[in-house]
C-alpha cells in the first residue's frame, strides 16, 4: 500500500446501545452529545481517510480474524427493540485488499490471524458509523477481538497494525468505557466515575509501556469490575493503545450523566 506523508490518528469510542441513530427519541436525547461527537470525527481529521478498520467489541473469535468479504451483511445483535430497527442497513462496502494487508501485517509479527467472508457488520460498527458517515461512502473492515481477551494480546495486534495509519487507513476502536448492563443506571454513578477517572488518567497522562503496564492490570483500577464484569468493551481501547503506542492521547467525548448518571469517555490517539 501507499505511504502518504500523514499518519492517521486513532479512536476508541463508544458505540452507544442497539441500533439508536435509527430512533430519533434517543437519538436527540440520551445519546445527543455522543452523536454530536461521532459526527464531528471525519472532520476533524486533516485527512479523508480511504479506509476504516473496526474493532468492535461485538465480535469474538478464537485468533483476530478479518472480515474480507467486498459486501458485508447485517447483523441485527440487539433484542427489544422496534421492528424497524432489524431492517436498517449500512451501505458501506467491505475492502478486501484493506483485508489481505492486515493478514499480512499480522502474519509479519508472528500474530496468528483468519478471514471470514461471511461476516457481516454488527451494531457495534453500523450505529457509531451511521453517524460518523452516513454516506457510507468509506469502505469499512472490520477485525475481531481474541477470544480470552488477554490484553497484551490485543496492544500486541494495535502494534502491528500501526503501519495502516501510514497508508491513510483510519483504526476505530469500538466499545464503551463502562459497560454493566445490570447497573446501567444511577446506582452506577460512583464506581462508574471513579472508573472513568482512572481510565483517564492511564489512557492521558501515560505513554509507551507505563500505559500498557497499567492497562495490562486494569483489574487492580477503582471499581473495575464493577465497571466491566466482562471485558469485551474495554479490550478495543487495547488495541488502540496498541496503534498509538508511544503518542499522546487527548479525551474528544467525556460524559458524567450519561443514561442518568454514569461516567464515560472516549479518546483520540495521536495527531489529528
Amino acid at each position: 500500500m501507499t505511504t502518504f506523508n500523514h499518519r492517521q490518528p486513532v479512536f476508541f469510542i463508544s458505540h452507544g446501545g442497539g441500533p439508536w441513530p435509527w430512533m430519533p427519541d434517543y437519538l436527540n436525547t440520551v445519546y445527543a452529545n455522543l452523536a454530536q461527537s461521532l459526527g464531528s470525527l471525519l472532520s476533524s481529521l486533516t485527512v479523508r481517510p480511504k479506509a476504516i478498520l473496526m474493532i468492535s467489541a461485538h465480535w469474538e473469535a478464537p485468533i483476530f480474524t478479518v472480515q474480507s468479504t467486498v459486501k458485508p451483511d447485517m447483523i441485527y445483535d440487539y433484542g427489544g427493540f422496534p421492528a424497524h430497527t432489524y431492517q436498517v442497513r449500512y451501505e458501506s462496502s467491505g475492502s478486501p485488499e484493506l483485508a489481505e494487508r492486515v493478514v499480512a501485517l499480522l502474519e509479519q509479527a508472528n500474530i496468528a490471524v483468519a478471514t471470514d467472508a461471511q461476516r457481516g457488520y454488527d451494531h457495534g460498527m453500523f450505529s457509531p458509523m451511521q453517524v460518523i458517515n452516513p454516506a457510507a461512502d468509506i469502505p469499512v473492515v472490520q477485525l475481531s477481538l481474541k477470544k480470552g481477551l488477554n490484553p497484551q494480546q490485543h496492544i500486541e495486534m494495535g502494534r502491528a497494525l500501526a503501519q495502516l495509519r501510514d497508508e491513510n487507513v483510519l483504526i476505530v476502536a469500538s466499545g464503551l468505557s463502562y459497560h454493566n448492563l445490570r447497573m446501567f443506571n444511577a446506582h452506577a454513578a460512583e464506581p462508574s466515575r471513579a472508573f472513568d477517572q482512572w481510565l483517564f488518567e492511564t489512557v492521558v497522562e501515560h505513554q509507551g509501556d507505563t500505559r500498557n503496564e497499567l492497562l495490562n492490570q486494569w483489574e487492580l483500577a477503582p471499581a473495575a469490575r464493577i465497571a466491566h464484569p466482562r471485558e469485551e468493551h474495554l479490550l478495543p481501547l487495547m488495541v488502540a493503545v496498541g496503534a498509538a503506542e508511544n503518542e499522546a492521547a487527548t479525551r474528544n467525548y467525556q460524559e458524567a450523566q450519561f443514561m442518568g448518571g454514569l461516567s464515560v469517555s472516549n479518546f483520540a490517539f495521536g495527531e489529528l
